[in-house]
């Protein structure tokens, strides 16, 4: 495999390739973003909008690719954030597009693996509800509509431990 040294970006640059990244992740093209991010975090590694959209455009690419590394990249990321808010918010971020991209994949047992992950996502929405900032009601927006699409979906069925003895008439 060839080896090649990527070109770094100037600095001044920055505001309009984030533009350009968030445009690709509207163009459902997230790997276009997260290339995009990742050269502006080559040259400004600490740029909070940077690290969003990385966020973002990693959690984008979930109904095609949510293995354990694209989600631990992820939670890295959120866990680096600058604020208590912004780490908790997009924490549950991360939950509720995996939980999302589990249904997306309509296997059986979907539903019962989505529900454990939008109880998450609503645990760290509350957090960040608890420490948002004024007139911000994100948390309670996509709280809410974690709310409502777990009164969708179908009970889940009871895991049996053990096996019901079989009664003999």
């Amino acid at each position: 495999m060839d080896r090649f040294t990527l070109k770094p970006m100037s600095k001044d640059a920055v505001p309009s390739a984030l533009a350009k990244a968030e445009r690709y992740r509207l163009l459902n093209e997230p790997g276009e973003a997260e290339s995009i991010c990742l050269d502006i975090l080559e040259i400004d590694p600490q740029n909070e909008d940077a690290l969003v959209m990385l966020l973002l455009a990693l959690t984008d690419q979930f109904p095609h690719d949510s293995s354990s590394k694209t989600v631990s990249r992820a939670n890295e990321l959120a866990a680096s954030l600058g604020t208590p808010y912004d780490r908790a918010y997009y924490a549950g971020i991360i939950r509720e597009r995996r939980a999302k991209a589990i249904l997306q994949r309509d296997r059986f047992g979907a539903a019962t693996v989505a529900v454990e992950w939008l109880r998450e996502a609503m645990s760290c929405y509350e957090r960040a509800e608890s420490v948002r900032p004024a007139h911000n009601d994100d948390s309670l927006l996509r709280w809410n509509a974690c709310a409502r699409l777990l009164m969708e979906l179908p009970e889940p069925v009871p895991d049996l431990h053990e096996p019901e003895p079989l009664q003999l008439e």
